[in-house]
């Protein structure tokens, strides 16, 4: 089953690798026989899905979560093979969408008003007049 990113996006499921193991947790007797635990691998810098920009982006953007080229996820919460595979095809498509996502918008620089810093001089005026009040006389 394809894993569907965004509509712009979808990872053919021959690019997903899957491995199993034992999970700790929750799960009694039945944990120490069943592979519950879940590790979806794809390979960002070998797949044929991405162009050339989305794979830089996506290779700068993850690129401390990246071993050669790879991105791993795992999922081990739930006592149920299937489910941890569902949360860990969610965690990759979370993971690569949010990568995909265009940055903020760059902030402009602007000056500040001319009555914002009229009432500005104007207040430190005040503060500076209160103060020089409050000091004691000097004996001239």
């Amino acid at each position: 089953m394809d894993l569907e990113v965004s509509g712009a996006l979808n990872i053919p499921a021959a690019e997903l690798g899957w491995r199993f193991s034992r999970s700790s947790g929750p799960g009694g007797q039945h944990v120490n026989t069943s592979d519950s635990r879940v590790e979806l691998s794809w390979n960002i810098a070998g797949s044929v899905v991405l162009t050339e920009s989305q794979r830089e982006r996506l290779l700068a953007r993850l690129e401390n979560k990246l071993v050669g080229g790879v991105l791993t996820v795992s999922a081990s919460e739930q006592r149920s093979q299937l489910r941890n595979r569902e949360i860990a095809l969610n965690k990759l498509a979370e993971l690569v969408s949010a990568a995909l996502a265009p940055g903020p918008a760059r902030r402009r620089a602007t000056k500040p008003t001319r009555g914002s810093v009229k009432r500005r001089l104007s207040a430190k005026g005040q503060r500076s007049e209160t103060k020089r009040q409050r000091q004691r006389p000097t004996g001239d």
